[in-house]
Formats: structure tokens, C-alpha cells, sequence
């Protein structure tokens, strides 16, 4: 057998009992000697009476108490004495990871949170009292009338669902106070935890009666014959102990100390712990000091035993993990009646459902309709939306801006009858699109313009946005844009509109009297390319003609001029020199190619640069006006200011600008002269600008520079209002109706800004463009580089390696080889003799030198030279075979 130990309170919980176990001895099959000692202690007591006890009575174990409060010194005293602290106590702060003398025989108070956020997530309410503007706290003396005072504050927030954590005591003047003040009526949910749920049959009728309607999440405890045979002992003792009290039955919390109780029992029997006492250091008769206590040489053992143990108990599967309770299913429950009755369970695997027996297929779920059916507060059948406007007659108080330079967008004037405010523009229009139709709910709402006594605006964007925060307005709709500084005050809606912001310039002109406006159809980079590949064209082209081809020699200055004339010369296809190689011929056949492509982008780009110059904008970048330190504007209490001083502009460089004329004005000045050279705004201003026929020929845009989310409604911090509207905005802005509200306000005008704006780019064109040509010809020159280089180095390979000398020597001999004119049969038989050239001359040279001469080639060049001139055609004619002969007789001698 084990302990019979059972909680218990007195009226008015006051007081508390706590248990404090001497154990003596233990055989196999029983205790056969246990000392159990409980008091019934107040607060200011239980210091006292542990010390005392620990130290004269010298206990081994302590069972309770089960208030978080009150727990927490005596746990601190079980982990300085090692003695072990079983205690009920719910509380997140007290852990046993912290405390390792403590033994948490309940469930963590924290374990329930996932069951209350799948009852709010089940009915699709957005909050729960989550917020810390929106949570009452509550002192246990807190009077009816503090209770109602703050219940007052939470009548006056949109939010109407409400989880209650409190002790019973406090909660039954609280549920008292909340039916008082009419908040457990209709469109109110309230939520209880565990630790008031479970004690719900020990309520008074009167307070039960109060929380009609109201769900509870409580540990669910399996019903075993083990549990029916304890429950009929437990009220026969009750009632034998306590005649006088009706209710008597066991609580959750009264099984979890029994089934501790019986852990206990089960650690002492497996360690076999004989009588254990306190080691005392230090003996000191001062009740208060800890150190007179000493240490518990069973502590230790004991805890080792207990904090990891599982078996069946009186509760269900009591599993404790390091000395924690692991949690079980939830029940979930509804007050109705004079009790309260099931309506689900909450399982970590397979989330809410009617029945704990589920297939083992079955996923997580959050529907609602595995509930079971719910009389909600006020004898509702209707799910609660979980808010409201915070009366019945109150309207949605929406602040406009008086702002007046795009009214397209917000345009806010006075009824001169009725003074009632008229909100038109395309803001407004998307606003009530989304409240009146796409919305599942009525909001009633009414426009609050931001202005002053004589009818201006109060403040800037930033301004009227924070009036929100103060409460002042319930929302803010027009063209207010959403930027992270704003988000720090309000929630802003998914935006209506395209975002970034760019800016304003006027078409550039100058270019027109630029003198080397020539220069600009191409990049640097492209200029450059194209005149390497000119004169490496021509050199290649050179290389190979060299040899073969009489208009490729002469003297060095006539060569180097050829190589530039020849390849320049294509330029114009106007080069005269007749090619002899086929690799040349190869070369420049493509190379032609590649000119007449560059040469006709060339034209086109020239031509377009002075025919279709209004599509040029003064300036491209937004560095520009910065290094230029020229004069820039923006829109005035726009958010841009802050933007364009984060963006390195100078202060005193910003001019700010109301009205669509006044951009024009400061435009068509130009920084110069007391104007503008660029101005920053919003793209969808941008666009509405530029569709106006007065400025579209004028001015365009550039960027976007920055890009923002777009325009939003704003609403304070936490409306549950937000997520709704932003649904509803995803609605509009996809359907056929927000194209009807955009030409309504912006015309068809605005899609040809938006086209026109896209077509700032420059006119010149790049290397990336013309890259494959350039490789092509690349390819070109040098495979027919290589070719001819090859081609030569075979031919001449025995001259060159007969030379015995240096590589320094070898290469002078092979430059004066390649300049050498190739001495080609073919080629000399087309050559015509009849003109005077030709074999002709040297063979009657020699026939009239010296023979002596035959055997120095250079005195016999000059004798043929200087003979040559003078000589008739009839005289070189005649004797041309007997002049070969000679020549070859006298090699064979």
C-alpha cells in the first residue's frame, strides 16, 4: 500500500496544507513505518514551520504546496538541504532544470497554450488578448470596483476575445463584475485555463451562472476501475472528516499529489533506503538558519530514483521527465447550466477533435467543426467575429489629409448646405469598395478631414499618421505610403498601388550643338575596339601580302602607311590594292563584313540622336544633380525629404513644391535660374503628371531610384481590421473593378506615361552588341596569321637551321628571309615581258657586266641597275634564251 495523502483547502483558500513525509523504512511489499505530518499554514507560516520541521523533525520529503507563490521558498530551501520538494506548482518560472530538487507532479502551465491558440485559430479570430495594451492585471485584493475599471478599458478596444488566467478566488468576483458590465453578452468570447477550468465544480451556482458561454481547456483524466474504487473510498472519508461540505469530489490537482504520493513510495522500495538523517556541520540553535539544518543523505538518491518514472496512475499515464510531469490531452469544455459540459479534445497530434480514438491517417486540425455544438455568451448560436467597434452607434473614424495638389487620388471638400465632409478620389474609392462590399462584416465609418480651424491642412504625411497612434482617428486612408518608419506607430494594409519613387526631368536638348556630337552613336569602349581591329586587320593583311605582292613593299614609312591606309580604306570600301594571297583575300572578306554592320548601326544611331533628341533626359542618374550641386525638389510633407537627405543631398539644395504648376514652373526654370534641374515623386504621381498633354512632350521620368511598398490604409497597432481589409484589397486590386476605378481617376493617359517613361535609356551603342562580330573577325585574322606563319616557317626551316648561331642571329636572318620578295614560277609566268620588265632585264645585265662580276651579288645587282635604263624592247627581246643560256652555263662552271 502507499500514503493516503489528499489535497486539501480550506474555505476561502486562505490557507493552504502542505504534507511533510518522514520516511523510516521500506520493505518490498510495504511501508512499514511512515510518519506523515500536515498542517493547515497561512503564508507567513510556512517559512517557519519547514525550517522547523526539516531540522527537528528532519523529514526526507516534502508533497506541496501547489501555489506557484508559495512553492518557490520551499523549493529554494529543498535545493540547499537536498531534500526532495514534490510540489503541484504550475508556474513556467519554476523549472526543474533550474531547482534540481524539484519535482513538478503537475502538467506546466505553459503546455496549454498550444490548445487555447487551436480553439483561436479553429473560429478564425485574429487575437486573443495577446497584446500587452490589452492585458488587465489583477491583484488578489483588487476590489469589485478596480475590477470594473478595467473592464471599462477593455470595452473600449475593437478586440472581443478575452483568455482568463486567474486563481478561482479572484475569478469569481471577476465573472460577476463582467456579467455586471454587460460583457457576457453577445459578440464577447471568454477563455479559461486548466487551473481554473479544473475546479469548476467547486464554483458557487451564483458564479457559474455568470459564465454562460464561457470554454475551458482542462488535463483530461481517463475514467479506470482504479479511479472508480478510489472516488468511492474518497467520499466516504470526506464525508466521515466533513459532514458540513456538499462537495466532494476529487480534482485533477488532488490526483496529480496522490499519484506523486505513490512515485515517492515506488523510489523509496527500488533504492531499498534504509532510516536516513541529516549530516550536520554546523549545530546552531537558531530555527532560521539553514545551515543548522545540515544535508539529507537520502535527498540525492531519492531524486534519482523519481525524476525519471512512468506507470498508470489515478490521473492516466503519470510520465515524469527530469523531474517533469509530461503533459496529457486537453478537454476541452463549455460552462452552460449549472455545470459545464464536453465539447472536444485537444490532442499534440492530431490537434481538436470530438474523439480521442482517431485513425492513425489522421493530420493536425484546427476546424471548428470537430467541436461539438456551442451556446456562446448571450444565447448565441452565431460565432463571434472576435471584434467590434466599441459601441453599437460608433463609426470607424478614418482621417483624410487636405492635401489638394493630386486630387485624382484624395479630394476632400464641405457640403455648403450640410458642412458633411465628400471624400472623392481613387483612394477613396478602393477604400469603400473594400469596406462595403468585400468585407464579411458592416463597418460603419465616417472621414474626419486633418485640417485646421480655417479649413488647412493640419501637419505633413508623417503628422497625420501618428494621430493615429494617439487615438485620434481609427484609420487613415489616401495617398499615404507605407515606409518602415511609419510601421513603428501603425499597421498599414497590403498596398493598392505600385510602388518606387523616381524622378522628374526635363528632355535634354544640348546635344544638338555639341560639336562632337559624331562621337556619341558609340561607347568609348566600342570606338576603341573598332580602331584596334582596323590597323590589326591591316597589319595582318600586310603580313601575308608582304612576300608576294609588289604594292605591299617599299621602304618601312611606305609599309607602315600601307598597313593604316589599307585597313582605314575599308572603312569606305574604297581600297584599291589588288590581294594576291587567299588568306588575305579570307581576312578581308570578313572584315568588310563586320564594317558594314558597325557602319550601318553607326548611321541609324547618328540619325536617331538628331532626328528623335526629345527622348533624352536632361539628366539619368541620381547622382547627377548631386555632383552638379544643382537644386532638386519633391512634393511637400512627403516622406521624400527625409529620403533625399539620406541619399546625400544637401539641405540647402532641396526646394519643396505644392501643385502640379509649380512643377512645371520650377522645371522649365532649370536650377539656374531659380528652378529645379530634377524632381523626386511617386510613381503613380509620376504617371498621372506625365499624362497631362501639357507636360508629356516637356518632361519625363527616370528610375525608379528607391523603391517603397505603395500606398495603404493605416490602422493602429493590432486591429484585427488590418488582416481583413488587406484580404479584401488582394480582392480589388485583381478583379476588372480597379481597372474601372484607375481609368476613372487617371484616364487612359496614365498607361502611355508609364510607356514613354520606360524609354529612358542611352542612344549609344556598346561592345556588348557587337561582340560575336569582333570574335568572328578575331577568328579570321589570326587562324590566317598562323596559317601563313606556319606555312612560311616549313618553307624556310633548312635556312634557318643551317645556321650555326645564335637565336638573336637566327631571327635577324629570318626578318631579312620574310622581307626577301618570294620568288614564285607562277607568279612569273603571268608576268608580261613586253613592257621591259621581267626576266628580261637581269638577263641582259648580265650578258653586258664583267664576268668577273657573276660571282658578287652585289656589285652584279648594281652593274644590271645601272645598265638597265635605256635599254629598247627590240634590244632586251632578242637574246633573252642565249642569255639564260650563258647564265646557266656559267653556274655549271
Amino acid at each position: 500500500m502507499v500514503p493516503f495523502l489528499l489535497s486539501r483547502k480550506t474555505q476561502g483558500q486562505k490557507r493552504f496544507t502542505i504534507f511533510f513525509l518522514l520516511v523510516v523504512g521500506y520493505q518490498p511489499d510495504m511501508v512499514y513505518r511512515s510518519l506523515i505530518n500536515y498542517r493547515d499554514l497561512t503564508s507567513i507560516e510556512l517559512p517557519f514551520a519547514a525550517i522547523d520541521l526539516l531540522k527537528n523533525v528532519q523529514v526526507q520529503a516534502i508533497l506541496g504546496p501547489q501555489r506557484s507563490s508559495q512553492a518557490e521558498f520551499v523549493i529554494y530551501i529543498g535545493n540547499k538541504t537536498q531534500v526532495l520538494i514534490i510540489s503541484q506548482a504550475t508556474s513556467p518560472s519554476l523549472s526543474p532544470a533550474d531547482n534540481p530538487y524539484f519535482i513538478r507532479g503537475a502538467q506546466n502551465g505553459s503546455s496549454q497554450v498550444e490548445s487555447l491558440t487551436a480553439i483561436v485559430q479553429a473560429f478564425g479570430w485574429r487575437e486573443g488578448s495577446v497584446h500587452k495594451s490589452s492585458i488587465g492585471v489583477f491583484s488578489l485584493s483588487a476590489s469589485n470596483d478596480h475590477i470594473l475599471q478595467e473592464l471599462y478599458k477593455l470595452m473600449t478596444m475593437q478586440t472581443r476575445v478575452f483568455v482568463v488566467h486567474m486563481l478561482p478566488y479572484l475569478a469569481s468576483h471577476f465573472f460577476t463584475k463582467v456579467k455586471q458590465a454587460e460583457m457576457m453578452n453577445k459578440g464577447y468570447v471568454w477563455i479559461i485555463t486548466d487551473g481554473l477550468t479544473s475546479l469548476l465544480d467547486y464554483m458557487d451556482p451564483t458564479i457559474i451562472n455568470s459564465m454562460q458561454g464561457v470554454i475551458g481547456v482542462k488535463p483530461y483524466v481517463p475514467k479506470t476501475s482504479q479511479l472508480e474504487n478510489f472516488k468511492v473510498r474518497w467520499r466516504k472519508r470526506f464525508r466521515q472528516e466533513n459532514p458540513d461540505v456538499d462537495i466532494f469530489e476529487m480534482n485533477v490537482f488532488g490526483l496529480w499529489a496522490y499519484d506523486s504520493a505513490t512515485v515517492l513510495a515506488m523510489a523509496v522500495g527500488r533504492s531499498g533506503i534504509g532510516v536516513s538523517k541529516f549530516k550536520k556541520p554546523i549545530a546552531k540553535e537558531n530555527l532560521t538558519d539553514l545551515a543548522a539544518i545540515g544535508i539529507s543523505e537520502m535527498g540525492p538518491r531519492l531524486l534519482q530514483s523519481v525524476k525519471n518514472i512512468e506507470f498508470n496512475g489515478l490521473s492516466g499515464k503519470f510520465h515524469l521527465l527530469n523531474g517533469q510531469l509530461q503533459p496529457s490531452s486537453f478537454q476541452i469544455v463549455i460552462v452552460i447550466g449549472k455545470g459545464y459540459r464536453k465539447i472536444g479534445f485537444w490532442t499534440r497530434k492530431y490537434g481538436i477533435s470530438k474523439h480521442l480514438s482517431l485513425p492513425s491517417s489522421k493530420s493536425y486540425s484546427t476546424n471548428k467543426d470537430d467541436l461539438g455544438a456551442i451556446i456562446w455568451p448571450g444565447e448565441s448560436n452565431v460565432v463571434p467575429k472576435g471584434w467590434e467597434m466599441p459601441t453599437s452607434e460608433a463609426k470607424l473614424k478614418v482621417g483624410v489629409h487636405v492635401d489638394g495638389v493630386f486630387m485624382e487620388f484624395i479630394s476632400v471638400r464641405r457640403d455648403p448646405q450640410t458642412n458633411a465632409v465628400i471624400a472623392t478620389g481613387l483612394c477613396i474609392d478602393v477604400f469603400k469598395e473594400v469596406i462595403d462590399h468585400y468585407l464579411p462584416y458592416a463597418v460603419p465609418y465616417e472621414f474626419i478631414p486633418f485640417e485646421t480651424p480655417d479649413g488647412k491642412k493640419a501637419g505633413s504625411y508623417d503628422d497625420l499618421v501618428y494621430q493615429v497612434f494617439l487615438g485620434k482617428y481609427d484609420a487613415v486612408v489616401g495617398n499615404v505610403t507605407i515606409v518602415s518608419n511609419r510601421t513603428r506607430f501603425i499597421d498599414f494594409t497590403l498596398p493598392y498601388t505600385e510602388s518606387g519613387v523616381a524622378m522628374i526631368v526635363p528632355f535634354d536638348d544640348d546635344d544638338r550643338k555639341n560639336a562632337w556630337i559624331f562621337m556619341k552613336p558609340l561607347k568609348m569602349d566600342l570606338w576603341c575596339t573598332t580602331g584596334f581591329f582596323f590597323v590589326f586587320t591591316g597589319f595582318v593583311v600586310w603580313v601575308v601580302e608582304h612576300r608576294v605582292n609588289e604594292e605591299f613593299r617599299g621602304p618601312p614609312g611606305k609599309q607602315v602607311g600601307m598597313i593604316f591606309l589599307f585597313s582605314f580604306s575599308t572603312l569606305v570600301f574604297a581600297h584599291k590594292e589588288k590581294l594576291i594571297s587567299n588568306l588575305s583575300r579570307f581576312v578581308v572578306i570578313v572584315w568588310v563584313f563586320v564594317v558594314l554592320v558597325l557602319t550601318s548601326s553607326y548611321t541609324a544611331s547618328l540619325t536617331s540622336i538628331l532626328t528623335v533628341q526629345k527622348l533624352k533626359p536632361s539628366i539619368t542618374d541620381v547622382k547627377d544633380p548631386i555632383q552638379r550641386k544643382e537644386y532638386v525638389g519633391y512634393p511637400n510633407g512627403s516622406f521624400l525629404e527625409g529620403l533625399l537627405k539620406n541619399k546625400a543631398f544637401d539641405t540647402s539644395k532641396l526646394k519643396n513644391y505644392s501643385t502640379l504648376e509649380q512643377y512645371d514652373e520650377a522645371l522649365s526654370k532649370g536650377s539656374k535660374n531659380g528652378g529645379v534641374a530634377a524632381i523626386f515623386e511617386e510613381l503613380p504621381y509620376i504617371k498621372l503628371f506625365l499624362s497631362n498633354p501639357k507636360y508629356f512632350a516637356k518632361y519625363t521620368m527616370v528610375g525608379p531610384i528607391y523603391n517603397s511598398a505603395g500606398l495603404g490604409f493605416a490602422f493602429p497597432k493590432g486591429s484585427p481590421l488590418v488582416l481583413d481589409v488587406s484580404r479584401a484589397v488582394l480582392n480589388v486590386t485583381g478583379q476588372d473593378v480597379m481597372t474601372r476605378i484607375r481609368e476613372k481617376w487617371l484616364g487612359e493617359g496614365a498607361t502611355c506615361a508609364e510607356q514613354d517613361g520606360a524609354k529612358v535609356a542611352s542612344d549609344s551603342l556598346t561592345l556588348d552588341s557587337f561582340k560575336g562580330l569582333f570574335i568572328v573577325a578575331a577568328v579570321a585574322s589570326f587562324s590566317a596569321l598562323i596559317l601563313f606563319l606556319s606555312i612560311f616557317l616549313y618553307e624556310n626551316w633548312d635556312t634557318l637551321a643551317s645556321h650555326d648561331s645564335s637565336i638573336r642571329e637566327k631571327l635577324i636572318a629570318m626578318a631579312k628571309t620574310f622581307d626577301e620578295e618570294k620568288d614564285n614560277s607562277s607568279d612569273a609566268s603571268k608576268r608580261k615581258p613586253a613592257t621591259g620588265e621581267g626576266m628580261a632585264t637581269p638577263a641582259i645585265a648580265t650578258a653586258n657586266c664583267p664576268q668577273s662580276l657573276a660571282t658578287n651579288d652585289s656589285q652584279l645587282a648594281e652593274c644590271i641597275f645601272s645598265h638597265d635604263e635605256g635599254l629598247s624592247t627590240t634590244e632586251t627581246s632578242t637574246p633573252i634564251h642565249e642569255t639564260i643560256e650563258i647564265v646557266e652555263s656559267s653556274e655549271e662552271r
